[in-house]
């Protein structure tokens, strides 16, 4: 087998099982572990896996602040912010998380109905200034500027304190083996805190967060009642959440 046909399955494993493990992929391949080893190692370097102990992991890549993030895929975010908005009903609690996509959520609300708007993060909150009918509450914490969000125990406090009908989560990485995972361990909890106050969980994604993992999980693969996703996503990415009754909204 060719070096470069070897690496294609290796990464046709990542896509697939959510992990590599080096002994494994030896015994499969009917090579020596070193042979691997070697080969992840390259991989590594090349920037297509992260490299951990026995083996790897799919590797999300560096996520740029607020600002920078604010013009990237911009009109895929503006349709599926419109597609979650059309999910809001009268009288709801909504908490929107913090993020550009989330944000495009806050501009495609109904402006006919009256509910509730909770968020930890103050430029959501800026979104709906002249919003007709949304009621704003604006949880507070220590601000994380990475991702212009409220952390720590008093957004804690404050979000225990509510139980929102629908959440919107943002996350920066989306795997079916891994779950829904970001880059700071302090707003994965705020996150995960959230989903455990709402009645449902939706998850925002582009195409380009599927299949990567970030450091710190928020939420297991199936412990969402449904995905966003842009209707050019493939069939196929989407059945492994489907088959865990996960509902898609294509927009």
């Amino acid at each position: 087998m060719l070096t470069s046909q070897r690496k294609a399955l290796i990464l046709d494993i990542l896509r697939r099982d959510g992990q590599v493990i080096a002994k494994r992929v030896a015994e499969d391949f009917e090579l020596s572990e070193d042979t691997i080893r070697r080969d992840l190692r390259e991989m590594a370097a090349e920037g297509l896996l992260k490299r951990v102990h026995g083996g790897a992991l799919p590797i999300a890549p560096e996520l740029p602040d607020f600002t920078a993030r604010r013009d990237v895929a911009s009109d895929i975010k503006a349709r599926l912010g419109a597609r979650a908005a059309q999910m809001v009903k009268a009288g709801q609690m909504v908490f929107l998380d913090g993020g550009t996509t989330t944000a495009e959520i806050a501009r495609h609300l109904p402006r006919d109905i009256a509910f509730t708007i909770a968020t930890h993060s103050p430029t959501i909150a800026a979104e709906l200034e002249h919003h007709p009918t949304a009621e704003v509450i604006l949880c507070g914490g220590r601000l994380y500027k990475h991702s212009m969000v409220a952390t720590g125990a008093v957004a804690m406090a404050t979000i225990s304190a509510l139980r929102p009908d629908i959440f919107f989560l943002g996350v920066t990485a989306a795997h079916p083996v891994h779950g829904f995972s970001t880059g700071d361990f302090e707003e994965a909890a705020i996150k995960r805190h959230i989903a455990r106050c709402s009645a449902e969980t939706h998850v925002l994604l582009t195409a380009e967060k599927f299949d990567l993992v970030s450091p710190c999980t928020v939420l297991a693969a199936g412990e969402v009642a449904g995905l966003i996703v842009p209707a050019e996503m493939p069939a196929e990415r989407l059945q492994p959440y489907v088959d865990l009754n996960v509902a898609i909204a294509a927009a």
